[in-house]
């Protein structure tokens, strides 16, 4: 009787291609370690007209990418009803600097 393989390869290929990925919670960097590097001055960014009437500007931030504070551009985001959008932020911690990414809050 012939089986069928393919399956049991096609198994193994998922996991071991999988066994190098880390997992990191959407709006939070993982950048391996402290910042002690405080973020520069926003960037002043020319919004325009939005692409569609009553669409929201989503501000860019300073982003902690590769060891070094990195501009991420603002967007234009549909609104969301009942919910506002609260932007993202650096704060101090102590000798080092903890991003909190942006978010949309229920009112």
């Amino acid at each position: 009787m012939k089986t069928n393989r393919l399956p049991a390869t096609m198994l193994l290929a998922t996991v071991l291609s999988l066994s190098g990925c880390a997992v990191v919670p959407v709006g939070e960097p993982y950048y391996g370690g402290p910042v002690i590097v405080s973020p520069p001055p926003p960037r002043v960014e020319y919004v325009g007209p939005p692409p569609v009437v009553g669409y929201v500007w989503i501000g860019g931030y300073w982003n902690w990418v590769g060891g070094r504070h990195e501009w991420a551009p603002g967007r234009w985001e549909a609104p969301r009803p009942g919910h506002r959008w609260v932007p993202h932020r650096w704060e101090r911690d102590g000798e080092h600097w903890r991003k909190h990414g942006g978010r949309w809050n229920r009112d």
